[in-house]
């Protein structure tokens, strides 16, 4: 599963600015812009403005520098095996995590608290001898998590907040705040379409529906018809 809120994109007004300095081509500008309590913010996007952004996309990432001043914000809650993946995007994105390290214990772990949706709740024979049910084993690991929580709020022994640290599937949801650019969002849409992880899936139909993505990559303009 995977979890996206609290999504803020600003920086246009800058980025086109900057876009425009290399030809002195300010005066050709028309998009459109209002205050708000946060700032400048986009109200229209101009078929000028929008035509150059084109063009430069096209021209690859040495001239599309525009990309890397329009900023996104968004809260993230996903499994660690997706964070693992995601933390390959390293330039230009920055992560603030809820701390696994510090408050693993702050709360008895629940079912909710990993992705499970695709667990089997049937047998599975491993051997001659041995079989297992997925789902049950996941929610064995957590009664183990929470019976060394426990003991480890009493005690403060830290031999059990390691079996819980070394015990944490990685299954297990975490937020995080992360910050990146349009150059970032555009990279994951290429390189994450169609991955064998639902998690990208979602997030990168969250991604596409961030302001003008489509429109910048020249997918189609209607509404500049």
């Amino acid at each position: 599963m995977i979890k996206v809120e609290k999504i803020d994109v600003w920086g246009w007004k800058h980025a086109i600015r900057g876009m425009r300095n290399p030809l002195n081509s300010w005066d050709k500008s028309d998009s459109q812009f209002y205050m708000s309590d946060v700032g400048c913010e986009l109200e229209t996007l101009g078929k000028n403005d929008l035509k150059l952004m084109q063009k430069l996309y096209k021209a690859g990432t040495e001239h599309r520098k525009y990309l890397r001043q329009i900023f996104v914000a968004m809260d993230i809650t996903a499994p660690l095996y997706w964070w693992k993946e995601m933390d390959q995007y390293r330039i230009g994105v920055t992560t603030n995590s809820c701390s696994t390290m510090h408050k693993i214990a702050a709360k008895e772990f629940e079912s909710d608290d990993f992705s499970h949706e695709h667990l089997i709740d049937y047998v599975v024979r491993i051997d001659k001898g041995r079989s297992i049910v997925p789902s049950y084993l996941l929610q064995a690991t957590i009664d183990v998590l929470n019976l060394c929580r426990k003991s480890y709020l009493e005690t403060k022994d830290k031999k059990w907040w390691w079996q819980m640290i070394q015990l944490l599937p990685s299954s297990y949801n975490q937020k995080r705040t992360i910050t990146m650019n349009y150059e970032n969002v555009m990279t994951m849409i290429k390189q994450r379409t169609g991955h064998k992880l639902d998690e990208w899936n979602d997030f990168v139909r969250i991604l596409d529906l961030l302001p003008y993505v489509h429109e910048i990559r020249g997918e189609y303009d209607e509404r500049f018809n």
